[in-house]
């Protein structure tokens, strides 16, 4: 399981033209699932994630957490994060999950993230999705967690 997260001022996702998750101050998380992925995997991200301290203090020093901060996530499913492009130039997904799974792994992490007390807004799966961002800093972590 891989993630993109953005820490952001402010981020929104829209399908067919309609905003259908957006968050202020926090976290774009983009999401991909691979096939090897499980539960296991998701709630360790999931953990650090909640616990990532990315945020200013009041001296400047990146020392303070989403919670700390009042953060919100928004979480959007991305399965391109396992692209290939080792050979030629058109990219393989062959590395994604199939999307039953991705879903299924998408819902269980984006439930773990409310369970741990979180406002979490999120796109569609499967849809065309564009997402606007505002990245504060910029600031952008890849995490990952393989079996």
């Amino acid at each position: 399981m891989k993630l993109i997260i953005q820490r952001v001022a402010r981020a929104a996702v829209r399908v067919d033209g309609e905003v259908v998750g957006s968050v202020e101050k926090g976290f774009l998380v983009l999401l991909g699932v691979t096939h090897s992925d499980s539960e296991a995997q998701a709630d360790k991200l999931v953990k650090k994630l909640l616990g990532l301290r990315i945020f200013p203090d009041e001296n400047g020093k990146i020392n303070l957490s989403l919670r700390d901060v009042g953060g919100a996530l928004l979480v959007v499913s991305q399965f391109t994060l396992y692209a290939d492009c080792h050979k030629g130039y058109r990219p393989s997904f062959v590395d994604a999950a199939a999307p039953e799974k991705a879903n299924a792994l998408y819902e269980y992490f984006v439930q773990k993230c409310r369970e741990g007390g979180f406002a979490v807004g999120t796109g569609v799966f499967g849809a065309k999705m564009e997402v606007e961002l505002i990245n504060d800093g910029p600031f952008t972590i890849v995490l990952e967690e393989t079996a």
